[in-house]
């Protein structure tokens, strides 16, 4: 067999079955799209709708919420900065934050940043450079001679923010009605 010679199986390719052309081709008139209607016209696809039918997204269940605005940060327990030091990956003479955390290989991206964690220990003096850590790891940090500067403030640092009220009266409370006491002289059945 040579290259020329090379054929598809027989059946793969199927000539393509021409629309619109007479009544005899079976496919003549309104050439399979049946009616008239938005489902004759070309290029009309409405987002999940699926006939009538109530469509997946509103079949599925709905829980939770998902906040837009939520910070991801990308976590680094102190038993990896150490190993990391260990094996030479991180110098602890130099500053570290987030650049040199990813270049040393200890996590492969900085997300919206460092957090740091307490889990393992630390030796070496550092200077740490992170966007938040928690109290235990700051105070491990501290013990070993080093320093944590965390570049977004905790909530209690920041300025309290202002409650908005609403616009207009406030509704008075309604008083229940009493209950009407019977007549005195209504007849007793």
């Amino acid at each position: 067999m040579r290259l020329n010679e090379i054929r598809d199986n027989p059946g793969a390719r199927r000539k393509y079955k021409r629309l619109g052309r007479g009544i005899g081709s079976g496919k003549g008139k309104t050439s399979a799209r049946g009616g008239k209607g938005q489902t004759a016209r070309t290029g009309v696809a409405l987002n999940g709708f699926e006939g009538g039918q109530m469509p997946l997204y509103r079949r599925l269940p709905k829980r939770g919420f998902n906040n837009p605005f939520a910070m991801r940060w990308q976590e680094v327990n102190l038993g990896r900065l150490q190993s990391a030091i260990d094996s030479g990956r991180l110098d602890a003479a130099k500053p570290v934050d987030a650049a040199s955390i990813v270049a040393a290989g200890i996590c492969r991206r900085s997300r919206d940043g460092i957090r740091l964690l307490a889990k393992g220990e630390v030796k070496a003096k550092l200077t740490l450079t992170v966007a938040g850590a928690s109290k235990a790891a700051i105070a491990a940090v501290e013990k070993a001679g080093g320093s944590v500067t965390c570049t977004v403030p905790a909530k209690a640092d920041q300025p309290p923010k202002e409650k908005k009220t609403k616009k207009g009266k406030k509704r008075a409370k309604s008083k229940p009605k009493a209950a009407a006491a019977p007549a005195a002289d209504a007849p007793q059945s």
